[in-house]
């Protein structure tokens, strides 16, 4: 009953934040929308003005997908440079491994802003491969929207403070362009975004250790982390231990003999 009645408490305290909040903010989110696919003939730009399809990085493997706003203040630079950390973190290869595609939802902004925003990003991360795996792109309104749409991205503009009101996320996709995982904030464990690229290859890129962990921990859409399987924990345990008893048996039947 007391339990009750604090739940009870705790969601009347949510409702009334929410109510609470500016109405544009009412509406700003991620919304995961887990297995749905990324249209492949979206056009763009690329960093170089020319003309893209989104589907033109999909196919061969899995992709960091990142909505953000090249002139924005603060909150965009923070996505990318969590992503950038846990990049530099992880020993898969954007180009080689994965592609990352990071696509400005103001349809203002233009292919040079891009390449900048590349050049500083593509210097930080100081692998060979990074300018052929990592694209910032442009797109007019309709892509955007459609895009933001699909993968559940909710953002408004602020006229008075001309500024885009959004949240941070960013998305793992398969190579197929299916929406696979969700990760939130603006930092990004390196051990989820490995484990999160190796599911969304379905295991072709990684190694045995990465199968072992993959075992263990499992997904939780909810918080958009991996968390750690107890129960598969004590199984891989109880295993290793029987084989040790064995090892250690026949260790001693030997010396005996």
């Amino acid at each position: 009953m007391r339990r009750a009645i604090i739940l009870m408490l705790c969601w009347a305290a949510a409702v009334s934040a929410q109510s609470e909040l500016p109405a544009q903010l009412r509406n700003i989110g991620v919304d995961q929308k887990l297995d749905a696919t990324v249209p492949p003939d979206l056009v763009m730009r690329d960093e170089s003005g020319a003309q893209v399809r989104i589907g033109d990085y999909f196919g061969k493997r899995p992709v960091i997908l990142s909505l953000v706003y090249y002139k924005c203040p603060m909150l965009c630079d923070m996505v990318l440079n969590g992503m950038l950390r846990a990049m530099r973190t992880i020993s898969l290869d954007a180009g080689k491994d994965f592609e990352v595609v990071t696509v400005s939802f103001d349809p203002r902004e233009t292919p040079a802003l891009a390449s900048a925003k590349k050049a500083s990003y593509i210097e930080k991360y100081r692998r060979s491969t990074g300018a052929a795996g990592w694209h910032f792109l442009t797109a007019d309104q309709a892509s955007i929207q459609r895009l933001a749409e699909t993968v559940g991205f909710k953002y408004a503009f602020d006229e008075k403070a001309n500024q885009f009101v959004h949240a941070s996320a960013i998305m793992v996709l398969t190579p197929d362009g299916k929406l696979s995982r969700y990760f939130y904030g603006v930092e990004y464990p390196p051990r989820d975004l490995r484990l999160g690229l190796i599911e969304a290859s379905q295991r072709k890129i990684g190694n045995p250790v990465d199968q072992i962990l993959l075992f263990c921990f499992h997904y939780d859409p909810a918080t958009g982390k991996y968390g750690l399987l107890i129960t598969r924990v004590i199984r891989i345990t109880g295993t290793f231990f029987v084989f040790a008893m064995i090892a250690g048996i026949v260790l001693l039947n030997r010396r005996k003999q």
